[in-house]
């Protein structure tokens, strides 16, 4: 069966889109689902058509391709990213996003060329059978042993100083794991990165409250403590929350 990648291109100048699509059409590897010229729309139509790669200009109008590169770092299961920009002074803040590529305009075949095998490579891979078996439990060093937790029973994790807090109904954990790690043992589940510091299974939220400057907090079943969510992030919790 011939390998389909779904594909979201994301950029305020439609010439741009217009010639980045043109030589992605060359690919029978490539559906290109989506395209977006803001990162408002971009968001809208990343829940509605989940493609698998995003090719993501920076400059996109109020919200930078930065900043959504970052929000769509906590999805469940986060779009690859490409950045397809005019500004090469970006590149290092960028691969922090975990890029595939950083394509630079005006775009250049060979180059294009050279991002998509790498894209078709890496989806191979994974695509094959026997791929990695998700998470069942979490495994939590403590005291000279190993506790497995189930994820259904974490309500949030949060980094404290140096070590992440392990929040579930019956205890709390502490481990030395990075909350970045922690995020990707967790990827298969229903967990959502709300804050830099926090990260909420939102089976768990009962309710968002306005807090301030555009933040919210979430009360969660059985927790008292308010958690925080971040301006950046609250559009897209609630579009996982919202029916």
């Amino acid at each position: 069966m011939l390998l389909r990648i779904r594909v979201m291109v994301v950029d305020d100048e439609p010439l741009s889109r217009e010639e980045l699509k043109h030589l992605l059409n060359a690919y029978q590897q490539i559906d290109i689902v989506a395209e977006a010229d803001c990162g408002e729309s971009a968001l809208e139509k990343l829940l509605r058509f989940q493609p698998d790669v995003v090719f993501l200009d920076i400059e996109i109008g109020e919200m930078s391709g930065l900043s959504l590169a970052e929000m769509l770092q906590q999805l469940k299961q986060p779009p690859r990213i490409v950045f397809a920009t005019a500004y090469p002074n970006y590149a290092v803040e960028a691969f922090r996003y975990e890029a595939v590529d950083y394509l630079l305009k005006p775009f250049d075949e060979a180059q294009v060329n050279e991002t998509v095998m790498r894209l078709i490579r890496q989806f191979q891979k994974e695509r094959e059978p026997f791929s990695e078996i998700p998470i069942r439990k979490l495994a939590i060093e403590e005291d000279e042993r190993i506790v497995y937790v189930s994820p259904h029973d974490i309500l949030y994790c949060y980094r404290e100083t140096k070590e992440t807090v392990i929040v579930t109904k019956q205890k709390t954990y502490h481990t030395k794991v990075p909350l970045k790690e922690l995020e990707q043992k967790l990827k298969d589940n229903l967990f959502f990165r709300t804050h830099k510091s926090y990260l909420v299974n939102i089976e768990k939220v009962e309710q968002l409250t306005p807090w301030f400057n555009g933040a919210y907090q979430l009360t969660l079943t059985g927790v008292s403590d308010k958690i925080p969510v971040s301006r950046n992030y609250v559009k897209l919790l609630r579009k996982k929350l919202e029916l």
